[in-house]
């Protein structure tokens, strides 16, 4: 099989010819036929420190994907050739303390698809049992493919009621959009939206267009918000940025008694000045990471359900796999939404 591998401790990356993987007692092998660009997948593109210091190499990376079930192991069970299934990357060990109570998305052993083990950018991927989510049949793969970073949205969003509430979403990447589609669905009674980038804010402005998307380098963020809210702040923020300034203006649109969800990762320790941006506001702060398995990924199905809104307007580009150095570039640029790769 064709797949798309990092075999040198450099930027870039080649299409390798591989063996088609072997099934394990309690493995799905799935046909892909969508695999979505990630930011992880940027890290391992370019090798920053984050990929330097996870990654063995060579390694077929990749995570975010939806395909066709075309064998499973002897020991799977609720899954069967033909099936089309979803792929959850975090793999959790099911032995843990976190595991055994209910948080098997912070394991204590936690591997990832991609990463750890090889991953999704490949005609063909190795799915464990315990990382599978059965599609209806007939299921756009492209969908399919973005479920995972839709979980990665609504785990920072749901952390409590969204109905009625006022929020910001700050980071207009596909999770941005996609954190902000959850929130008008779920009946927030208002949404800004901020980013740097422009691409990323007209894309807001287009797939969100009942928010009020500002750019913080040319907007009175703070002003705005005020002039819209009393005075008060917002109810709920998400910060998904990671950047020291979007962590700073997170807090400082807060509300008293408001809550932030942190699901941006910064790249270098953070301060902030907490009597004013938590203490005195009795602030809720929430760290957010990946999905709850699977009560996320439940949440997020029912909402897909209601038609209330389409995720795949967040696609803005698909390319063939020997196209790859393009479409990561592209995403590397910021000039992109999901980017989608067909095998």
């Amino acid at each position: 099989m064709r797949a798309l591998c990092k075999t040198k401790p450099e930027r870039g990356a080649e299409l390798c010819d591989l063996p088609v993987p072997t099934v394990g007692a309690t493995d799905l092998l799935v046909r892909v036929q969508a695999a979505a660009i990630c930011g992880t997948d940027n890290h391992i593109y370019d090798w920053t420190p984050w990929a330097q210091a996870r990654l063995t190499l060579p390694m077929v990376f990749g995570h975010e994907f939806s395909g066709e079930v075309v064998a499973v192991g002897p020991e799977v069970r609720g899954f069967a050739e033909g099936d089309m299934v979803a792929a959850e990357t975090h793999i959790p060990c099911l032995q843990c303390a976190q595991c055994r109570t209910g948080r098997q998305h912070t394991c204590e052993n936690m591997r990832i698809i991609g990463v750890h083990v090889n991953g999704a950018f490949a005609e063909y991927a190795l799915l464990p049992q315990a990382c599978a989510w059965k599609l209806a049949p007939g299921t756009d793969p492209d969908l399919g493919a973005i479920m995972e970073p839709m979980g990665v949205a609504a785990n920072g969003l749901f952390k409590d009621r969204i109905g009625g509430e006022s929020a910001a979403v700050i980071g207009c990447g596909p999770i941005g959009i996609f954190c902000g589609q959850m929130a008008l669905a779920a009946g927030a009674s208002q949404l800004f939206v901020t980013d740097v980038n422009e691409y990323r804010l007209e894309m807001a402005r287009r797939i969100l267009p009942q928010a009020t998307a500002l750019n913080p380098l040319q907007d009175d963020v703070r002003g705005i918000v005020d002039e819209a809210t009393d005075g008060r702040g917002l109810n709920v923020v998400v910060e998904l940025s990671g950047s020291a300034s979007g962590i700073q203006q997170a807090f400082d649109l807060l509300a008293k008694g408001g809550r932030v969800s942190l699901v941006g990762l910064p790249s270098q320790p953070i301060t902030l000045e907490m009597t004013d941006a938590i203490i005195y506001r009795e602030a809720m702060v929430y760290g957010s990471t990946g999905r709850i398995m699977w009560d996320t990924w439940y949440a997020v199905d029912a909402m897909l359900k209601t038609g209330r809104f389409d995720p795949k307007d967040v696609i803005t580009h698909r390319f063939p796999l020997d196209r790859y150095a393009e479409a990561l570039e592209l995403t590397l640029s910021g000039n992109a939404g999901k980017v989608i790769l067909v095998p």
